[in-house]
């Protein structure tokens, strides 16, 4: 066996042993589920960690309405055939409930509307621990996160009140009404979470993947999906490229790579290639500042 696959071979046990203690250690879990690369390796992982039997909580997806519709429907197939438990909750009916302002502009991005509907769901069913597929490598705030990261109970993350881990424990004890956001790939790679999918053959959407699509280009020269959801005018440039994502996310925010990469091969050399980070490369909220992410996540994003 190759040094990559032993590496691995770690990297799936550990994520595992961390599936494992949030079962052991918490009432009311969930596992945040997106459609997208990331969370689709933590339900193959939850497969390998709980079956036969039924996972210890259910698939929870906060959605935008915003989403690309391929990721939507792997959703949905994926959760019927693994036959475990959907929540959906969307962005939308938090707007109308809570009389939210929704985004305007060229690129409304409903991703800082997320925190809301999360927040919500989490009181609604009572869940004491989410759990992601945020990895340190995708930015900056991300790295500064422990493996079991807590929220108080307004749902709010301080970066200077951290739990130190050592030796593989994790201390998920908390008061009543805080919660704890767990990532089991958070010592993952962009590249290693493609050499798993390789090695285990795991499905993805086909947006993952090389395809001809329309395309509008930002002024930075980014690739945004053409969709009903942006607000064009004249002087906006429309191309037919071929293109892949190399994360799946908000349609308005999260920009396509030119690639011809047709299978997982030629995605993993073009990730060994790759200058600038999926996120620094493909979400565009993420360049409002250097501290977008950490200004959302202490609001309570996941």
């Amino acid at each position: 066996m190759s040094k990559q696959f032993n590496y691995l071979d770690e990297l799936e046990a550990e994520a595992i042993y961390i599936m494992r203690e949030v079962a052991g250690q918490f009432d009311r879990p969930a596992l945040l589920f997106s459609g997208g690369k990331d969370s689709i390796c933590l339900v193959h992982l939850a497969l390998k960690a709980f079956r036969p039997g039924k996972f210890p909580f259910p698939l929870v997806h906060v959605d935008t309405g915003h989403n690309f519709p391929e990721a939507i429907k792997f959703r949905d197939e994926l959760a019927n055939k693994i036959g475990e438990k959907l929540i959906v909750r969307k962005v939308e009916n938090t707007i109308r409930e809570k009389k939210l302002q929704d985004a305007k502009g060229k690129f409304p991005s409903r991703n800082g509307l997320q925190t809301y509907t999360l927040l919500d769901v989490i009181e609604e069913f009572e869940f004491d621990a989410c759990i992601g597929g945020a990895r340190r490598d995708e930015e900056k705030a991300r790295a500064k996160e422990r493996i079991f990261s807590v929220r108080d109970e307004f749902g709010q993350w301080d970066p200077k009140m951290q739990r130190p881990e050592l030796w593989n424990i994790y201390n998920g004890k908390i008061n009543k009404g805080e919660n704890v956001r767990v990532f089991p790939i958070s010592n993952w790679t962009e590249l290693d979470v493609w050499n798993y999918i390789q090695r285990e053959q795991i499905e993805l959407p086909s947006i993952y993947f090389t395809h001809e699509r329309q395309c509008v280009i930002t002024e930075h020269g980014q690739l945004m999906c053409n969709n009903e959801f942006l607000d064009l005018d004249d002087t906006d440039r429309i191309v037919t490229k071929n293109v892949r994502y190399r994360t799946v996310g908000d349609m308005t925010c999260t920009a396509a790579v030119e690639s011809e990469a047709y299978k997982i091969d030629d995605i993993i050399k073009e990730i060994k290639e790759a200058k600038i980070s999926e996120r620094g490369a493909t979400r565009m909220d993420d360049r409002v500042s250097e501290a977008a992410m950490e200004d959302r996540k202490k609001g309570g994003y996941f």
